[in-house]
């Protein structure tokens, strides 16, 4: 389970607990089913990060809804998370957390195209050896956190912990123009195992 899951989970149980001790089974049924899901929403799951020189995999897991090159060349591929996702974020390359910014924002439903412009987020800068990227955790109409523990200058290896999201939204990797995608629209992914792009 993700760490900042236990703040969550531990009340709960105490709760659980509690109604226990005062003979409530109705409640009792009621804050385990909550418990239950707080921690399978909270799983952080084993994932297999593949070799390989100069391959960028899923920051999270979910649905690919778009993928877009802009005016400069850009592409930018975005993945909706449901709230039944795993919701911790991987780093997409190894190298280093070169810049970080936090964006206040509104909270509108996440797969809207418009969220990745105007909700609250994270915005995370990924240098490697041979490139950089940018991956942005999107806050959505349910998910109103966007965590980051990383902070400039640590060192991330690919596939590795960098944050989490709470309960619905969106994660954005905007990549240079000679990447090549190897993932589609509908595309499901899976953080730090898929393989989204490689790169010469």
């Amino acid at each position: 389970m993700a760490r900042d899951g236990y703040k969550f989970v531990l009340p709960l149980l105490i709760l659980t607990g509690f109604s226990v001790f005062l003979h409530q089974p109705i409640i009792t049924v009621i804050i385990l089913a909550l418990t239950a899901f707080t921690a399978f929403f909270f799983r952080n799951p084993h994932r297999v990060i593949p070799d390989g020189a100069n391959l960028i995999v899923s920051p999270a897991d979910g649905k690919v809804v778009k993928i877009a090159r802009d005016e400069n060349g850009e592409q930018t591929l975005c993945i909706f998370l449901n709230v039944f996702n795993v919701h911790v974020t991987r780093a997409p390359i190894a190298g280093a957390v070169a810049r970080f910014e936090y964006k206040r924002g509104k909270f509108k439903v996440a797969f809207d195209e418009e969220a990745s412009r105007v909700n609250e987020q994270n915005i995370v800068w990924f240098d490697g050896p041979d490139m950089s990227l940018v991956v942005k955790q999107v806050a959505g109409l349910i998910a109103r956190r966007v965590i980051c523990w990383k902070k400039p200058g640590d060192a991330v290896e690919r596939g590795e912990l960098f944050g989490l999201i709470r309960f619905g939204s969106r994660v954005d990797v905007v990549m240079p123009g000679h990447v090549n995608i190897r993932v589609g629209v509908g595309d499901k992914v899976r953080g730090g195992s898929t393989i989204i792009g490689d790169y010469q």
